[in-house]
């Protein structure tokens, strides 16, 4: 049964029962706690928890799922899938116990024909929590289940919360026997290879309290609306059905795997480390693809870093089986193939996404290139000085500068037979993670060290009087000075610190718009503020520099704002209100900011939409934008109750609380109304200009607008005038000739390196086909020797050919050497009757490089090897393959 008829029997069974089917959620996910959907439950968290009433009383969905925490085995076991598909059935304070175990065993055992999976009654064993015995006595009485099929276990497994008080319950789990060749008897409790989860049913019943693990809370009492939850895995359902060893094989997954084998030229269950890097490469090319189909970009940071991650994985594995060009041309479309039947966006969207993808494969590909050269290098220098072992240092330097894994590092080490100080790579990577750790505490803090003293400042001193509205100067008392390590007598010149004054015109980093600059002046301190943060609630923080003198809590000081920051922050604060009515009044009501910053200069702004905006939109939002601010809008503020707010239709972004009565900020009246506690110009005019400089996505149907305001914009503008006016010259065409002139330009350049391309194919095809009339003839094979100085790549490209050009039937061995910068490289190629006879492409290079190399029986490569060496080990060549087929006979 294919993955897609599972999905299909799942839904149709769910909804013929009274169930409402619910489209997939994208993989990213709002929930700032998490990167991306990683359970089938996470869109439904709101209704389940009661914080929103649930618009339907029984739900069913097929949601895609990412999970990254096991990364590590993806490959190594039966189980661990980064991307899964998970089918579930929800109730609302609808159905219970019964109806769910009732609804779950009738869907695994009914009979395929019937519209069921067919699963055999007398090998699923089910677990319990320990405590459940109305659960144990409905498997009793619903599925007719023995006893000792029904298993109990404690809260580790069969227990569910979120982790944070709040609703939890008892689960049951369904467990399918694959049979003895896969482990053990007893159930899973002894072997969950063979046998395997593949649903679970959770009863939300009762609430918890605070407390840490999965048992470590107190249990308040019951729901007032017991709710079930229900995930089966749809890629663990296919491995039992499609009767495969792991959920790798199965018909969404083999075909990327067997076309990664192919190019490799690799036999998938003839090697298991090879047989892991296959596996590697099945599951994270599916994954990736699902995430840039939903809007993800590969990025150093969160989302986009483990996309990146994932692409890089497969890349490198495909590499670590010999194959060392471009992989994602051949592997991407597969997976599209596969998986747009029941996803047809990936289909729709996958010009973008093989834009990407490949353009992300390329980039680390030039990483590799730049990271095996300083490798190299460092190799060199240990082995010179008669070490064996590359410094943590040196490889620290690879991973932080050039971006080079650390076991790409240990694989190309140990190929030139050189350890790697792996401790001393660990402890600088620890090192660099506590400074993150520590740089993001002080974020999250306002950068004030020890926070733990603010809760007593506030008690004693009261909230901070906040005069940002109203002014940019007031005299001010010091009511705290704190350090790294908490209170401080006295701040001294050259010291940072976090000053609490018990009025302040500084604005306090919030709702998108950055914090003010300024100064703090007193008789014998001069002090500059560089952040100002709200750590607790009404309690403002100033990180200041001590210029000058010395500041101690109790002085009295002049706190400033910088006129010239606050103005430039007002003009883009006010910039984005107007951007946000402008592509409104575009796009219409769906395009609703979802985030936004400004800063003095700059701003962007986030919105949902599907697709990139063509030039021509963008063009019009612009112009509304700017249309707004030559008609001179008056900029306003009204403070009103939050319901009047609502009625006139002022907008509440980015998920706030908001008190009973708001701050509401309109420009022209109605045309824009936001909720906002911001600083404003008083007239849209005072922004001068909106300039976009830039669009793109930043997650699943998530666009963001950036822009430069006021002389910023005036900048930015003044230097795209000079750069059109520079091309203009260097091509002697008007400005308005410039796009067709560089279009035929950019075709002419495509044209030449296609002709390029196609002189340097002919060129290797003669240069191969002499070669091969001229191959010596060992007795045991033909056997061909070559030279390139043009690296790696052209070394293979000329021994693959060569290889091809040799005689059918007769075993042929090529080995081409390429040295470059004191190093080189051998590529070993041979026909495909040499491995019967013993010559083996990987064995050979090894043979020839010390054991410095690898690949697969047709194609291998090695380095390692100084460059004025290279001559002599390819004249060994002939005397070793009659050397090696002497010992095979």
């Amino acid at each position: 049964m294919r993955t897609a008829d599972i999905r299909s029997r799942f839904l149709d069974h769910f909804t013929a029962r009274g169930h409402t089917p619910v489209p997939s959620a994208p993989l990213p996910t709002p929930d700032p706690t998490l990167l991306f959907v990683n359970a089938g439950m996470v869109p439904f968290k709101p209704y389940l928890t009661g914080e929103v009433p649930a618009p339907w009383p029984r739900a069913t969905s097929v949601q895609k799922c990412v999970r990254t925490l096991d990364i590590e085995e993806v490959g190594r076991t039966t189980r661990h899938g980064s991307f899964f598909q998970m089918a579930g059935n929800f109730s609302f304070g609808d159905y219970f116990k019964e109806e769910a175990i009732a609804l779950a065993w009738e869907l695994s055992t009914t009979p395929v024909a019937d519209g069921g999976y067919g699963l055999d009654p007398a090998r699923i064993w089910v677990t319990v929590h320990h405590t459940d015995t109305e659960a144990r006595a409905l498997w009793r009485r619903t599925a007719g289940l023995p006893d000792a099929r029904i298993v109990d276990r404690g809260d580790e497994d069969n227990f569910w919360s979120m982790g944070v008080p709040g609703p939890c319950g008892p689960s049951s789990e369904l467990y399918y026997d694959r049979g003895p060749a896969f482990g053990p008897e007893g159930g899973p409790a002894v072997d969950e290879d063979r046998f395997m989860e593949f649903w679970n049913l959770v009863f939300m019943q009762d609430e918890r309290g605070e407390g840490h693990g999965k048992s470590g809370y107190p249990i308040l009492g019951e729901l007032p609306h017991r709710n079930i939850d229900t995930g089966l895995g749809l890629e663990r359902m296919a491995t039992l059905l499609q009767d495969k060893p792991n959920l790798y094989e199965i018909d969404e997954t083999r075909p990327v795997l067997d076309a990664a084998a192919e190019l490799t030229g690799t036999r998938y269950g003839s090697d298991a480390a090879a047989d892991v890097r296959l596996r590697v490469v099945a599951d994270h090319v599916r994954t990736a693809l699902m995430l840039l189909a939903d809007g993800v970009s590969p990025t150093n940071e969160g989302r986009g870093y483990v996309l990146r991650r994932m692409l890089r994985r497969a890349v490198r594995s495909v590499r670590q089986l010999g194959y060392p060009d471009p992989a994602l041309p051949a592997l991407l479309p597969v997976a599209r193939d596969l998986m747009a039947c029941g996803y047809p966006e990936v289909a729709e969207s996958f010009p973008r996404i093989a834009e990407q993808a490949y353009a992300e494969e390329e980039a680390f590909r030039a990483t590799l290139q730049q990271g095996t050269t300083v490798l190299d290098t460092a190799v060199a220098k240990v082995r010179a000085e008669g070490g064996t072992a590359l410094p943590g240092a040196q490889a620290f330097q690879l991973h932080d500068t050039y971006g080079f894994p650390i076991d790409l590092t240990l694989e190309m080490a140990a190929e030139q037979g050189v350890e790697v100080d792996r401790a001393g790579f660990t402890a600088l990577m620890e090192d660099q993670r506590e400074r993150a750790r520590a740089d993001a505490r002080a974020r999250k803090s306002g950068g004030t060290g020890d926070t733990s003293a603010l809760p007593a400042v506030l008690d004693a001193s009261g909230p901070t009087e906040w005069l940002a509205w109203e002014k940019l100067t007031t005299r001010a008392t010091v009511r705290a000075v704190l350090g790294a390590e908490g209170p401080l007598p006295v701040a001294t010149a050259g010291q940072l610190a976090t000053v609490v004054l018990d009025r302040t015109p500084f604005y306090a980093e919030s709702g998108g718009q950055a914090a003010d600059a300024g100064h703090l002046t007193g008789a014998s301190v001069e002090a500059e503020v560089v952040d100002v943060q709200r750590p607790l609630p009404g309690l403002v923080v100033h990180r200041v520099r001590v210029l000058a003198g010395e500041l101690a809590p109790g002085d009295e000081v002049e706190a400033t704002v910088d006129p010239e920051w606050r103005l430039g922050a007002r003009q883009a604060h006010s910039g984005t209100h107007v951007l946000h009515a402008a592509l409104r009044q575009v796009l219409g009501p769906a395009a609703l900011q979802s985030g936004s910053y400004n800063r003095p200069g700059h701003l962007r702004l986030d919105f949902p939409w599907r697709g990139a905006l063509t030039p021509a939109a963008r063009s019009e939002v612009e112009e509304a934008a700017n249309q707004a601010l030559r008609r001179d809008l008056p900029v306003g503020v009204r403070w009103m109750p939050l319901a009047e707010a609502r009625e006139l239709g002022a907008l509440a972004l980015f998920d706030e609380t908001y008190g009973e009565e708001v701050r509401v900020v309109e420009i022209g009246g109605p045309w824009s109304r936001e909720l906002c506690g911001g600083t404003h110009v008083a007239h849209t005019s005072q922004i001068g200009v909106i300039a976009l400089t830039g669009e793109a996505s930043v997650g699943a149907g998530m666009r963001r607008l950036e822009a430069a305001v006021g002389i910023e914009g005036f900048g930015y503008l003044a230097r795209e005038r000079d750069l059109a006016a520079q091309l203009a010259q260097q091509l002697g065409a008007p400005r308005a000739e410039l796009p067709e002139r560089i279009s035929g330009l950019l075709d002419r350049l495509k044209a030449t390196e296609r002709e390029n391309a196609r002189l340097r194919q002919d060129a290797v095809a003669a240069r191969a086909a002499r070669l091969a009339r001229e191959a010596t003839d060992t007795g045991p094979a033909l056997v061909v020797t070559a030279t390139t100085d043009e690296g790696a790549e052209a070394a293979r490209a000329l021994a693959t050919a060569v290889r091809d050009a040799l005689p059918a039937g007769r075993p042929g061995v090529v080995a081409v050497g390429s040295g470059t910068g004191g190093r080189a490289v051998v590529v070993t190629a041979v026909t495909e009757t040499a491995p019967a006879a013993g010559l083996a492409a990987d064995a050979l290079v090894k043979r020839l490089l010390g054991g410095r190399g690898g690949g697969s029986a047709r194609t291998a490569q090695g380095g390692g090897l100084a460059a004025d060496h290279l001559a002599g080990v390819l004249e060994g060549l002939p005397g070793l393959v009659v050397e090696t087929a002497e010992e095979g006979t």
